[in-house]
């Protein structure tokens, strides 16, 4: 089991990642005031103490710790650190992301530091300091403290000796010649109470976060996850992996660090799209670094291929692609003709990881044998494969990705200007319907797996005005009862309803021992096909007509030997 210790951002963050395995876990916080909504964990209220831990965590065999709690709640990280070693349990720290320390900043770090050479002061750093910044009433300091306006917040500050004229709740700011808060991090809205505090002409003190000291950090939920993946493999069934782009990246910081500073770390870090931090494993070689390409449990051809970076001194910064890395031939993309096959994502993550001015040249061995495997040449990429990554990471069987290709085909369907885009769950369908539109490039034929809901709000997204619907009977069926993902695992043939449409089509067959619903195409009497398979769509068109309100939807149903519908 894990135990999460939140009551944070982080910590619903971290609830977020957990909840994507479906396994059970603990989480932790000291009151029950936040508000989220736990499907597989199972809440604990109360501040727990070194014994109360101690306790918890062999009763409940607890094998992993996630400590997301605030970075000032130094005790509660003190007792996690001291039971994780008592009872060798790994723990991951999730911290938060901090920007630079701004140098117009008075940093302090203890609040008997506060300078005195003020009139009045606002203390933003929570109930909790209220005593602690007692002694600068004694200076003649005014001090006004902002805090939660709750109950029991209110209780606490009246405790350690403020009066209700000294009090003013979030998000109220009252002018004072200075202001203290804590480093606080981005999620705590530090860069905005920063920009407020400047606006009005206030000096801005602030104390620093704890050093914190663990084995495992991670400050984002990719970070989260693959670290959970190391240290407790069975929690998560499948695991995640890195895009192309995010190998490529991290071969090209590591290429740049031996070139400039002679440095050959195994591991860099990678600053992914969303701010978070991730270590990446790299190997050099005498002229470039290299990234091995890990898909996870995600199906991916380019899973274990070698993603090289080599770098050369420039006079500006380049990103160039060598060999088994494609090109574009095709328009619909972010780049010229010619162009490399790096998408704009990659580049951007290496813009921002490297800053010396250097020409990166990545290439992939094999990458043009590779490619023949994915959906490139349909797109118009020639001679390897693309280095792509949104993310920067790829979760297994990742719906995101999937609809992103889907996305990308849509886009590169419209840009080939062929009159209609042909969208088909597969090759199967898709050599069946082309017969009906020979005259149509083959860029504008789109396989939606299971996606038509995603693919036709990406066709509405696009303007594109006509589109055929290619669909067989296991998965129309489906979808004339309303389901727009037709995946096994969001849902099974109906057979009730199967035989609501045959009731309206005026057609009496048993079909109780059915299990595949191309078995109708058998059952059904062959003179009453048409009604039924016009029945099918008919009930297909009500669900997806409204998802193209500005287009022109043509729905064809394919049997099994290729006979079409329409």
């Amino acid at each position: 089991m894990i135990l999460v210790f939140g009551g944070t951002t982080e910590g619903r963050k971290a609830v977020e990642v957990l909840e994507e395995a479906g396994s059970p876990y603990f989480y932790s916080t000291k009151t029950g005031e936040q508000e989220l909504s736990l499907h597989n964990g199972l809440r604990i209220e109360g501040a727990m103490n070194a014994e109360t831990m101690y306790s918890f965590c062999k009763e409940h065999q607890i094998r992993l710790i996630i400590d997301a709690a605030h970075p000032f709640a130094s005790q509660l990280h003190e007792t996690i650190a001291n039971v994780a070693s008592e009872y060798d349990i790994p723990v991951i720290r999730y911290e938060r992301i901090y920007p630079p320390r701004d140098v117009d900043i008075t940093w302090i770090d203890d609040y008997a530091e506060v300078p005195t050479d003020i009139h009045t002061l606002l203390a933003t750093t929570g109930v909790q300091s209220i005593s602690k910044l007692k002694y600068l009433e004694e200076k003649g300091i005014k001090v006004i403290y902002r805090i939660l306006n709750r109950e029991s917040s209110i209780l606490l500050a009246h405790q350690q000796g403020a009066t209700d004229d000294q009090l003013c709740f979030y998000p109220q700011t009252v002018e004072a010649d200075a202001v203290l808060m804590k480093e606080s991090g981005v999620s705590g809205g530090f860069v905005e109470k920063i920009a407020e505090a400047r606006e009005k002409g206030m000096r801005i003190i602030a104390l620093k976060r704890p050093n914190l000291s663990f084995e495992n950090s991670v400050n984002g939920p990719y970070g989260l996850r693959r670290a959970v993946e190391k240290l407790l493999s069975e929690f998560f069934p499948l695991h995640s992996g890195l895009t192309t782009g995010t190998c490529a990246t991290a071969a090209a910081i590591a290429a740049t660090m031996k070139l400039t500073k002679g440095e050959t770390p195994a591991e860099v870090p990678v600053l992914l799209p969303n701010g978070e931090t991730i270590p990446v494993a790299v190997v050099y070689s005498n002229d470039y670094a290299y990234c091995i390409k890990e898909a996870g449990d995600d199906p991916d051809v380019t899973d274990g291929i070698e993603v090289r970076a080599y770098v050369e001194p420039s006079n500006h910064f380049e990103i160039v692609g060598g060999e088994g890395v494609g090109r574009f031939t095709l328009p619909g993309f972010d780049y010229p003709l010619g162009e490399a096959a790096i998408n704009k994502g990659p580049r951007e993550m290496m813009r921002k990881n490297i800053q010396e001015n250097v020409k990166i040249i990545i290439s992939v061995p094999d990458g043009a044998e590779i490619a023949k495997k994915t959906f490139n040449p349909r797109l118009g990429i020639e001679g390897g494969i693309s280095i792509i990554g949104v993310s920067g990471i790829v979760k297994p069987f990742s719906e995101e990705a999937f609809i992103d290709s889907i996305h990308k085909c849509m886009e590169v369907a419209k840009a080939s200007g062929a009159e209609r885009v042909v969208i088909n769950s597969g090759a199967k369908s898709e050599r069946f319907v082309r017969t009906m539109y020979p005259e149509l490039p083959r860029q504008a034929f789109v396989e939606y797996g299971n996606y038509i809901g995603d693919t036709l709000k990406i066709a509405n997204e696009l303007g594109i005005k006509h589109v055929t619907l290619g669909v067989m009977l296991g998965k129309a069926v489906k979808l004339a009862a309303g389901h727009l993902d037709t995946h096994s695992r969001k849902t099974t043939m109906d057979i009730r309803f199967i035989q609501q449409m045959l009731q309206e089509s005026d057609i009496t067959v048993d079909i109780s021992n059915i299990t595949l619903a191309r078995e109708l195409w058998d059952i059904i009497p062959s003179n009453q096909l048409n009604d039924f398979a016009q029945t099918v769509i008919r009930h297909c068109a009500t669900y997806c007509n409204p998802i193209l309100p500005n287009g022109l939807l043509t729905i064809l149903l394919i049997d099994e030997n290729g006979k079409i519908y329409g």
